[in-house]
């Protein structure tokens, strides 16, 4: 049990250590960005988060295929740092859907660095969490199946 616990731990780091964020920016160098602590954001922004997702979404019955593909997506991706119910390298997953809307979600998810510096809920995160979520060249589509994979977990199917 010991050694596996060893090698996860391995396997963790070095995830991280490849990960980095996209645009070579560091951790010390997101947090000494100047941040706009939400004055500058619009109410959708504030609320749904700064990205490629600007509008409203109609998210309709739940996709099952569309929950799988996610969950291999965020096996493949994500799992390095997140875990369901515990807190990682980044913060557990389950209830998140309850606590934040599917474009907040996904902007987080397609836009990691610029919510981190800009958004004062990833500012928050950043602080707490000590790093940014690096980008995982997900597409918009891979994010909603991540989304539906996360709606799939919070309602327990």
């Amino acid at each position: 049990m010991k050694y596996a616990a060893f090698i996860a731990s391995i396997l963790l780091v070095a995830s991280l250590v490849a990960c980095g964020n996209s645009d070579g920016q560091n951790n010390e160098q997101a947090q000494r960005s100047s941040s706009t602590n939400g004055a500058e954001l619009s109410s959708f922004e504030l609320e749904h988060g700064i990205g490629p997702i600007t509008s409203r979404m109609t998210i309709d019955d739940f996709d099952l295929g569309m929950a799988q593909r996610g969950r291999e997506i965020f096996e493949s991706k994500c799992a390095a740092c997140h875990q369901m119910e515990n807190r990682l390298v980044g913060p557990p997953i389950k209830g998140l859907t309850e606590r934040r809307s599917p474009e907040f979600l996904m902007n987080m998810i397609l836009n990691p660095n610029d919510m981190a510096r800009k958004h004062p809920e990833g500012q928050k995160m950043m602080r707490e969490y000590m790093m940014v979520m690096p980008f995982q060249n997900i597409s918009e589509e891979e994010a909603r199946e991540i989304v539906e994979y996360f709606r799939k977990v919070d309602k327990g199917l």
